[in-house]
This record gives C-alpha cells, sequence and structure tokens, in this order.
C-alpha cells in the first residue's frame, strides 16, 4: 500500500499532478484546494490514498492530512466514490467540513458537484461523529467570527465560504478579514 509520496512536480492541473520520484513519474489527483498549494517544479510531500478497481488503479494526494482522513472517510459511504469524495474536498477544507457536518447543514452540502439532497443526508447520519484536529483556539476564533457575522446579518453558507479563505487566526482579525471579502464580492 502506498501511504505517501514525495517527489518533484513535472506537471499540475486543477485535480491532479504528476510527480518525478526516482526516474517514474506518478499521476496524483488531489482536491483543487491541495493542488493550489503546490507550485511547479518544486519537490513535494503528499499523504496518499491508493485505490484499486477492476479497471483502475488510482492515487489521491493530499497535503494537509485533515484532508486524507476526510476523503478516507466520505469514500468509505456506500454511494460516494472517490469522484464525490475529492469534490467535497475541492469545497470544503476539512475544518470547515467539520461544522457543516455538525450543524447538519445538507444545504451547504447540496452544493458540492454529484450530492443531492439524498446524499447529503446519508453523509450527514454516517459521519455525526466526524471530528478533525484543529486548535481548540483556532476552533474558537472560527465560532466567535461565525456568530459575529450572523449576528450582522450575513447567511451562514456566505459566512463559512468566506471563513475558510481568510487567514486571521483570532476573532476580530477573521471577522474584519471577512467583512473585506465580502464587501469584495457585493
Amino acid at each position: 500500500m502506498i501511504i505517501g509520496i514525495k517527489g518533484k512536480v513535472e506537471h499540475k492541473d486543477l485535480t491532479k499532478v504528476h510527480l518525478e520520484v526516482n526516474g517514474l513519474i506518478y499521476k496524483v489527483f488531489t482536491s483543487i484546494n491541495c493542488s493550489a498549494n503546490i507550485k511547479e517544479n518544486e519537490e513535494v510531500k503528499l499523504h496518499t490514498t491508493f485505490i484499486v478497481r477492476e479497471d483502475s488503479q488510482s492515487l489521491y494526494g493530499f497535503i494537509d492530512i485533515n484532508e486524507k482522513k476526510m476523503f478516507d472517510t466520505l469514500i468509505k459511504i456506500s454511494g460516494v466514490g472517490p469522484k464525490v469524495g475529492i469534490a467535497v474536498c475541492s469545497t470544503f477544507l476539512p475544518d470547515i467540513f467539520a461544522k457543516i457536518i455538525a450543524l447538519k447543514d445538507t444545504k451547504l452540502l447540496t452544493k458540492v458537484p454529484g450530492i443531492g439532497l439524498k446524499g447529503a443526508n446519508k453523509i450527514l447520519l454516517e459521519l455525526s461523529d466526524f471530528q478533525i484536529q484543529t486548535s481548540n483556539e483556532q476552533n474558537s476564533s472560527f465560532n466567535e467570527a461565525t456568530q459575529a457575522l450572523e449576528a450582522l446579518g450575513f447567511k451562514k453558507d456566505l459566512i463559512l465560504k468566506v471563513l475558510q479563505n481568510c487567514d486571521a487566526s483570532d476573532t476580530s482579525s477573521l471577522v474584519k478579514e471577512a467583512l473585506q471579502k465580502i464587501q469584495k464580492t457585493r
């Protein structure tokens, strides 16, 4: 079983990279979020999931171990394959996904390509105990920023979408950065 791969990025697309490892080039499927953090012609180390099917062998790579955990957990659900798993990973960062599961937000989950209402309900039911490893301080700041933005009248799906792209870590900076991003989109 291949659990990780380290090599030079030969080619990069939105959802896959070609890694040169000791003269061999591997095609590794990635999420859009993962691909955004990879630069061409640089060395990268990815946590991987190797999937063997009757008609294919595929390697899925993740920079963030929590994203790999999210993917592995999703593909264990009947009816959720690697394509939908990567779509979820491309749509939500692991901490946002964990919050969606905790809030049982089917509306937000159905925004993922390939997931309808029935699929969203099944995912929420089967992953009711899904958690990722985050620092309590960062988690607390995120929750407080979410509540502050909701109090200002913004919708939860917009808030989660904006906050997942924020770099700040404390509550006031998160709120300020989120408001700036919301203002740019209007």
